[in-house]
């Protein structure tokens, strides 16, 4: 991404995306009683206010009445319509990390759920929601590297049990499996909504753009929560959006103390923002803190600083919701990035100038 000299200027920059990830599927309802929703109504209702504190965009995971997540897809199917139906202005992105669990006794059916279709799967959701985030490159995830044990010491997750599940957590996302899971997901009027760890990610992400894989508009979330991807060091997330294409958008990404300052960095760049209880439940000072404060927390920041917000429309504008390109030349065109090399051509391709 170029950045000139009024970069940095409100009036210059679009309207800030926030999303809000307010289901915080690693922890149990004890922990955050107050702001972790169990019931359908519920948690349809949390998507509600939080859409009416300023997020536009809303992460979804689902939770059984026993407050485990839920892996039934016809649970997601059901959410994914009250929430349309409550909040249509809202963007429903499904977590891409979600396995299901086979819901009939037919002959069979464990060997199916237990390969890969279970994630593929996604691309059924009925309604399909607008985005499904997906992860490239295999990678490590322990979420516990950046935090400290104050933090989880009174939760669920100082189970050791459920400490080393966390600690020990990797991300498939090998070759074959992302190119299929793209197809499916462009096959169903689903946008994917890349989730990157680190620059091997980003440059991953190129390559499937220039070799055909991947024909549409780019939404990037740096996420910087350390344990294998990168840590929430300024260095990083800079490289990541000076590398980004230019017409492309990046959200960025940390977990418990970081959120807040990223996110303020993120505002004042120009950038989105993610906040919710599935990042932190707290606040700079230590106290629980919910989804809907977060959001309104950076409704004001943003304001402050003279950024105005998203509402539905615009947030679908930006991130050019529905839309899909028609060639790999017409994508790498949109994205403000250089074409592929022609046979025999020398030196750098330069986009041609209409």
């Amino acid at each position: 991404m170029q950045f000139l000299d009024d970069s940095l200027l409100p009036r210059n920059q679009e309207k800030l995306v926030i999303t809000v990830a307010p289901y915080g599927p690693e922890w149990a309802p004890e922990d955050f009683l107050e702001d972790i929703p169990v019931t359908m109504d519920e948690q349809v209702q949390k998507a509600v206010d939080c859409y009416n504190a300023g997020a536009t965009v809303l992460h979804l995971h689902c939770r059984e009445l026993d407050g485990h997540g839920s892996k039934r897809l016809s649970m997601f199917n059901e959410m994914i319509d009250k929430i349309r139906t409550a909040v249509p202005e809202m963007i429903i992105q499904v977590g891409g990390s979600i396995s299901f669990a086979p819901e009939s006794e037919e002959e069979g059916a464990e060997a199916k759920w237990l390969s890969d279709e279970v994630r593929h799967m996604l691309a059924e959701l009925t309604p399909a929601p607008e985005q499904v985030t997906i992860a490239v490159n295999t990678t490590q995830m322990n979420i516990m590297d950046l935090m400290h044990e104050e933090e989880y010491a009174q939760t669920s997750i100082a189970n050791p049990a459920l400490y080393h599940a966390y600690r020990e957590m990797v991300v498939p996302a090998g070759p074959a499996w992302v190119e299929e899971h793209l197809r499916r997901l462009t096959g169903a009027g689903i946008q994917p909504h890349f989730q990157l760890t680190c620059m091997p990610d980003m440059e991953t992400v190129e390559r499937l753009i220039r070799r055909g894989h991947y024909k549409g508009p780019l939404n990037l979330t740096w996420v910087g929560i350390g344990g294998g991807f990168d840590g929430p060091n300024p260095a990083n997330f800079m490289e990541f959006i000076r590398r980004a294409p230019d017409g492309s958008t990046v959200t960025l990404e940390s977990v418990m103390g970081n959120v807040l300052p990223i996110n303020t960095i993120a505002i004042a760049l120009g950038m989105h923002a993610r906040c919710g209880i599935e990042d932190t439940i707290y606040d700079p000072h230590g106290n629980k803190m919910g989804s809907v404060a977060q959001i309104e927390q950076l409704v004001r920041i943003s304001r402050e600083l003279g950024r105005e917000v998203a509402n539905g429309d615009e947030a679908r504008a930006i991130y050019r919701i529905g839309t899909q390109y028609n060639s790999t030349e017409e994508t790498l065109a949109r994205l403000g990035m250089a074409p592929n090399r022609e046979r025999g051509q020398l030196a750098v391709p330069i986009r041609e100038v209409a």
